[in-house]
């Protein structure tokens, strides 16, 4: 059975590598390892491969918080619970063809890891889950590639719909189905923010004294227009319909008139306006 600190010996000295500090990659793979010493000298570590060996838990990262790269496939991992929540800059981490279980509590190790952008789980019970994928993006959005297949914005929203309800509610309520048109600074312009900075997809109205405040307008809220009366006449047209009707009195004869007619009178004329 190999030793692990005669390998990295031997794997130091073929690099010609003598200081701990020089050291970033270390290449442990495949040398039937049942465990592997401690690793804190080599603070610098950035890639470790460990991948098929015979390891059974994980000690040996402890203080090797600038791994970016971790490789611990093909070994007989069945738990890493709080072996990997610290390398918090972790951005690939393989841990396929192992025989990790526990869904929520594995997951609960990549909680705080923000960069991490490639994750292998699959050949594991855990794989085997209902809803394995979906909850495995929502619980670690960082995750750009899952199991060597690319994680797709409907997977991101199917698994935001289904574990987290309570928020997509908040989101269907406050959102009314707008899209914003560009930065705040296009429609909140201040003095220290200047629109020529952004290039908006649509015309815009150039800020003036009668456009310097619309918190709360329909220039805000609606298509960009290139002046201040097409967007009031937009906003008069979207109006509800008011309908006022009226006789014209002035075309009805009067009492008097009528008693000495014997003629058979039209209907009044009936006026109606329209407002908006």
């Amino acid at each position: 059975m190999a030793s692990s600190e005669l390998v990295i010996k031997e794997n130091l000295e073929e690099r010609n590598i003598k200081k701990d500090k020089d050291v970033e990659e270390l290449y442990l793979a495949d040398k039937n390892l049942t465990e592997c010493i401690d690793l804190s000298a080599y603070k610098y570590l950035r890639c470790l491969w460990l991948n098929k060996n015979k390891l059974r838990k994980l000690t040996c990262v402890a203080n090797n918080f600038q791994l970016r790269e971790l490789y611990l496939q093909s070994n007989q991992l069945t738990d890493v619970y709080g072996s990997l929540q610290h390398l918090t800059c972790l951005e690939v981490l393989m841990l396929h063809n192992n025989q990790l279980t526990k869904l929520d509590r594995l997951v609960k190790e990549f909680k705080k890891m923000q960069t991490l952008k490639i994750l292998n789980l699959f050949n594991n019970p855990v794989a085997q889950e209902p809803d394995y994928r979906l909850f495995v993006i929502h619980s670690v959005s960082s995750v750009e590639l899952l199991d060597r297949q690319e994680v797709l914005k409907a997977e991101q929203e199917a698994a935001q719909k289904i574990y987290n309800q309570e928020q997509e509610k908040i989101r269907e309520t406050i959102a009314f189905g707008r899209r914003s048109e560009g930065p705040p600074s296009l429609y909140y312009p201040g003095k220290e923010q200047h629109l020529t900075k952004f290039v908006p997809p649509r015309r815009y109205i150039k800020p003036d004294t009668n456009t310097r405040d619309l918190g709360n307008s329909f220039l805000r809220d609606s298509p960009l227009y290139a002046t201040t009366d097409d967007a009031c006449n937009a906003r008069r047209l979207k109006k509800s319909v008011t309908l006022f009707t009226t006789f014209d009195w002035a075309k009805i004869p009067r009492l008097e008139e009528r008693r000495q007619l014997n003629t058979v009178f039209d209907s009044p004329e009936i006026i109606t306006h329209v407002y908006r």
